[in-house]
């Protein structure tokens, strides 16, 4: 697996763990090609190819926090900077992308995520660690309602992943 890029602080009290999962209901060969060489389907605008030098390709991607369903529909977006490294175990067991994203503007106010994006039998999972923005007040505020919104935008990215293995638009 290839070094993150951005890793975010071992201090785990700063952290909060992310975890989502969304139905992919495709076959293996479908599912790695576009966590693989598809991937850019789903994650924007190549901004660095670097997968060659054993580090992660950087996008530009536009993150997107729903929330409401109903009208009137109300939609938040976020350009983000998205990291996603070379695809793993593309012949047998989960397939895997670590991933990480942080904010492309005023990246101070918005969370650092890094984890692992993984397909394995229809189901796409994204699982790992945001640090809020803020320090300690961040924290706080984030246990009590800004870990909403960053599971919408996980689930969000998910549909998406799986809306582009489905053949569907991104």
């Amino acid at each position: 697996m290839a070094t993150q890029s951005h890793p975010i602080d071992d201090d785990v009290t700063a952290t909060t763990r992310l975890s989502a999962a969304a139905p992919a209901l495709v076959g293996r060969e479908r599912a790695a090609v576009v966590l693989g060489p598809e991937r850019g389907a789903w994650l924007g605008e190549l901004v660095e190819s670097r997968v060659n030098d054993g580090e992660d390709d950087r996008y530009l991607l536009d993150l997107e926090l729903r929330v409401s369903e109903h009208a009137p529909r109300v939609v938040f977006h976020k350009a983000a900077y998205v990291e996603a490294g070379p695809l793993a175990n593309p012949a047998i067991g989960p397939l895997s992308v670590p991933v990480t994203w942080r904010a492309a503007g005023m990246q101070p106010l918005f969370p650092v995520f890094a984890g692992t994006l993984r397909w394995s039998d229809g189901e796409l999972t994204l699982d790992g660690f945001y640090a809020p923005p803020g320090g300690g007040l961040g924290i706080v505020a984030d246990r009590l309602l800004l870990n909403v919104a960053a599971r919408g935008t996980a689930r969000w990215l998910l549909e998406r992943i799986a809306a582009v293995m489905r053949g569907e638009a991104g």
